[in-house]
């Protein structure tokens, strides 16, 4: 079924909106996929907080503009998904990577993250981003590391002074 004038100015807006507040897309090219497939895909987009849509790349390259994934629009080619992460950069780039491992018709074309464009290939380097807890994690251990070796540098001497004590003693009571 054709999509009227308003529907198409809807979409477009739709999709505007989603990447105006996106961090990463991700483009497939989902070409022999069938729709029970595709629907899978979507729902397991959904559980991981992506948005994805079938976009037309005319009306998807109207979405983009004024966007940080304008970049894309000149690589927008063939029959493409389109999935936008919001929170997570590397969501988007999961959810497409663990769903391409058990269909091979799903083929990543395109990875954009900070206003770059990377090619499909680079999936697996944004895929294995951590998540923001992930990084909040690596971050406090970071920050922590120096507050508690200094603190364990503070204890030594006194922690050796103790075990040299409690071994004087037990010479003692063994000698005795």
């Amino acid at each position: 079924m054709a999509l009227t004038l308003d529907d198409k100015k809807a979409l477009v807006a739709e999709v505007h909106a989603v990447a105006a507040t996106a961090v990463s897309v991700v483009g497939a090219e989902y070409r022999g996929m069938s729709v029970t497939q595709v629907t899978d895909l979507r729902a397991k987009a959904r559980k991981q907080g992506v948005y994805m849509r079938v976009v037309k790349n005319t009306l998807a390259r109207k979405a983009v503009e004024g966007t940080a994934f304008e970049c894309i629009a000149e690589k927008l080619k063939g029959p493409l998904i389109l999935a936008f992460a919001t929170d997570d950069p590397g969501a988007a780039a999961r959810v497409v990577k663990d769903f391409a491992k058990t269909n091979d018709k799903l083929k990543p074309t395109l990875v954009s993250l900070g206003g770059q464009v990377l090619p499909g290939t680079e999936l697996d380097k944004v895929a294995s981003l951590p998540t923001k807890d992930q990084a909040l994690a690596l971050l406090l251990g970071v920050l922590q590391a120096p507050i508690s070796k200094f603190v364990r540098t503070l204890a030594a001497p006194h922690t050796k002074l103790v075990r040299t004590l409690a071994a004087v003693k037990d010479q003692k009571a063994a000698t005795a």
